[in-house]
């Protein structure tokens, strides 16, 4: 039977069934009161539609009860987390709309341990008085990157700006027109240049850039030269690129500081992965880059962050620069990556789930893949089979970086599309893949123990 709008009980009527028993004793009053209302709002426009809902009713008015049912519903929805864990099935390993790297479970308790209590984050525990958050890191990153001195701020844009802000102020930076990137999120370079009141001066053209456009374009009011990484794309074919040696001694030679954003920060051997040990953080410090930027939660495994490392000199203006402050990491940044940092040095590298997954041998990955197969076996209408399949370094990191690997391709009497949508409704979400008709669950972004997670969705959803 369809209800008017009015005959809805009173609000107190229905924060007074029993539905919201429970809730009363659990939540503030107001809250409650709030969830009421707005359920009210909801039935009244369902109501007021041209072909409303039949809804219940008791002693000739909206049944209470049913009213209050919804009520809680509502309210539990409005303390339910808007952030969850989820499950990479994706095999892209630094996924960025899933949260970039995973966190250690060193790096973890690290964190917890400091934000569970006081912590020394700017208090010098050997003189007694007040100290620097920058001293934490600082030692632990320039043994890693061979660098005179280092610093953190909130990501890598930040860290890009920093250094455009401190040192380029007012004067031109000569770049590459190849290397005017767009990332994810709006990031334009000249952007971030234009808010850091640099002035871009870019040379060569899109496909060849030769060390000769760069000195015939530095003049009286350059300021700097900078090399950025081109981390969601990349250029083939009839190309040329000036080295960052020759752009190290170009801009030593005019006495100007030479920055490179180097996006991924390699820090680890990954060159059975495929990756370029000249990309790495080390390889660019000992090239002669003054200042190397470059993210914390990509290929280096740790929190977001943005990393600093080089000349001291430089490194010291940047710490003085009143933006630092606006720009700083908190104390849970801070021992996430002092923590990924030691794993690095104490030659612990493949604790570090980025790490892992990125060198873990493709039998391996297949073995996880029979594994979850076996869990699978025996859901009515669900075909699980081992296929081979390829994984990707992602992140912004190497655009063109292809990983083997092994996957589930599962098939399912509803849609491929119906299926991967089920996937992302369980709790966890687990996020995979569609290819060719078929729902591909890549192992290589799979713990062990996110495969009775996944049987257990599929399952329930048999």
């Amino acid at each position: 039977m369809t209800a008017p709008l009015h005959r809805l009980p009173s609000v107190d009527a229905v924060k007074k069934a029993a539905p919201l028993a429970e809730a009363r004793t659990t939540f503030p009053e107001p809250l409650i009161t709030t969830a009421v209302r707005e359920t009210f709002e909801s039935v009244r426009t369902e109501l007021a539609a041209p072909s409303p809902p039949d809804v219940p009713l008791a002693d000739g008015k909206v049944d209470a009860a049913w009213l209050a049912r919804r009520a809680a519903d509502r309210l539990s929805s409005m303390l339910a987390p808007s952030l969850r864990p989820a499950i990479n099935a994706t095999g892209v390993v630094v996924h960025t709309n899933l949260g970039r790297a995973p966190i250690s479970p060193e790096a973890l308790q690290r964190m917890f341990d400091v934000a569970s209590g006081y912590c020394n984050l700017e208090y010098d525990l050997g003189a007694g008085e007040r100290g620097s958050r920058h001293q934490h890191l600082e030692a632990l990153l320039r043994r890693l990157a061979g660098a005179e001195a280092c610093m953190v701020v909130n990501n890598n844009a930040a860290a890009v700006l920093l250094a455009l802000t401190a040192l380029a102020r007012g004067r031109e930076v000569v770049v590459s027109r190849s290397e005017l990137i767009e990332i994810g999120g709006a990031f334009r370079l000249p952007d971030i240049m234009a808010q850091g009141g640099a002035i871009l001066c870019e040379v060569g053209t899109t496909n060849r850039t030769r060390i000769d456009d760069y000195a015939r374009a530095i003049g009286p009011r350059t300021g700097l030269v900078m090399k950025a990484h081109r981390s969601n794309f990349a250029i083939s074919g009839f190309t040329h690129d000036v080295t960052r040696s020759e752009l190290a001694e170009l801009a030593h030679r005019n006495g100007l500081p030479f920055l490179e954003d180097l996006g991924s920060g390699l820090l680890a051997d990954l060159t059975p992965a495929g990756l370029d040990q000249a990309d790495s953080v080390t390889a660019a410090v000992a090239a002669g880059v003054d200042l190397v930027t470059f993210s914390g939660d990509k290929l280096f495994g740790g929190p977001q962050a943005g990393l600093i490392a080089g000349r001291k000199d430089l490194v010291d203006r940047l710490k003085r620069h009143p933006l630092t402050r606006a720009l700083r990491t908190d104390k849970l940044t801070l021992a996430g990556l002092e923590a990924t940092a030691a794993a690095y040095l104490a030659g612990r590298a493949r604790s570090i789930p980025v790490v892992r997954m990125l060198l873990e041998p493709v039998e391996e990955v297949a073995a996880r893949a029979g594994r979850l197969v076996t869990l699978l076996a025996g859901i009515p209408g669900l075909t699980a089979a081992v296929v081979d399949s390829t994984a990707r370094v992602g992140g912004g990191a190497h655009p063109d970086a292809r990983l083997p690997s092994a996957a589930v391709a599962l098939t399912a009497e509803l849609s491929e599309t119906r299926l991967e949508q089920r996937l992302r409704e369980a709790s966890p979400p687990i996020i995979a893949r569609i290819e060719e008709g078929r729902v591909l669950l890549d192992c290589r972004t799979l713990a062990d123990s996110d495969l009775p997670l996944i049987a257990s969705a599929l399952r329930g959803h048999s």
